[in-house]
């Protein structure tokens, strides 16, 4: 009988301990996981298929994911996500999960993780910056999973949108503002996480405090960015796949571009950094990055462990 979780049940079956512990194990024993298919659906090129395969000796997992900008007139969303989770050696189909919730919730916990081996021992403050569907749940998994940050604060482009995500977050327990000057936000903040969609830096490097760790989550194709040169020039950087960040991060493509910054400017992948084979954070006043570009085997754990709980549940 095969499976079926919807948003709800994906989000109850991953709480962040547990999911940030699959997905350290997913980076420290990676899963087969080809680049992922992109296909464009329309002669106007606005209209896109992804496919993002993974496998490994128990599971094939694959996550469709459509964008059809018209998609509203029709009484649908412009991005929508389906994850399918397979048997390994019959190729039987396991169980269906919404695959929207999977990947917010994978990714904001990938960087929890990523964080949590980069930031200051006494990193207090979080800055979130971005109004998008993401923002909050990068604010719950980056709390959730560095108890020192105490303080929230969220930065949009469009204010009352900004206020909506600090109300929502401070039902749940959190201690939330919002931030109304972004370059005073980013210069008192010990955790800057963008999750933008600009094509243009939002976080200036000059902005940031000595010992500040950003994380971005944006910029998921070489033509977009959320920080300049001097931004990503100043920190020690790493990302979740280095090869992926090269071909499609514009946070890391545009400085390549630019002579900012050299090929060796990366220090090291999320596993390399699990693993303790790259040092992170070398001292408490240096600038630290983490690029996030998000990897089919995030998916393939967070699938796993959200079947097994719902079955553990049930």
């Amino acid at each position: 009988m095969l499976t079926t979780l919807d948003a709800e049940q994906v989000h109850a079956a991953l709480p962040w301990d547990a999911l940030a512990e699959a997905l350290r194990d997913a980076f420290l024993s990676p899963p087969q996981s080809p680049v992922r298919h992109a296909h464009t659906l329309d002669g106007a090129g606005t209209e896109h298929l992804l496919l993002m395969p993974a496998w490994d000796a128990a599971h094939i997992g694959l996550k469709m994911v459509t964008v059809i900008p018209g998609a509203p007139q029709f009484g649908g969303h412009t991005v929508e996500a389906t994850y399918l989770l397979s048997a390994r050696q019959t190729g039987k189909p396991l169980a269906l999960l919404d695959g929207d919730a999977l990947t917010v919730r994978r990714t904001a916990a990938v960087s929890a993780l990523a964080a949590r081996h980069l930031l200051r021992p006494d990193a207090e403050s979080l800055l979130i910056v971005g109004t998008g569907r993401l923002a909050p749940w990068l604010a719950r998994a980056h709390c959730a999973l560095n108890p020192s940050i105490v303080r929230v604060h969220v930065w949009g482009r469009e204010v009352l949108k900004a206020a909506a995500v600090a109300r929502e977050l401070e039902a749940e327990g959190l201690v939330v503002s919002v931030c109304r000057d972004l370059a005073d936000g980013v210069r008192e903040a010990d955790l800057v996480s963008c999750a933008t969609t600009s094509s243009v830096p939002v976080v200036l490097g000059q902005w940031l405090r000595a010992g500040a760790h950003l994380d971005l989550v944006g910029a998921y194709t070489p033509q977009m960015r959320e920080t300049d040169d001097e931004a990503i020039a100043r920190a020690r950087v790493f990302v979740d796949d280095v090869a992926s960040a090269e071909r499609e991060a514009g946070d890391i493509v545009q400085p390549y571009r630019s002579g900012a910054i050299s090929a060796s400017h990366v220090a090291g992948d999320l596993g390399s950094l699990l693993r303790g084979d790259v040092a992170g954070r070398e001292h408490d006043t240096q600038v630290t990055c983490f690029k996030s570009v998000g990897l089919a085997l995030e998916d393939l754990a967070a699938a796993r462990l959200a079947v097994a709980k719902s079955h553990f549940q049930s």
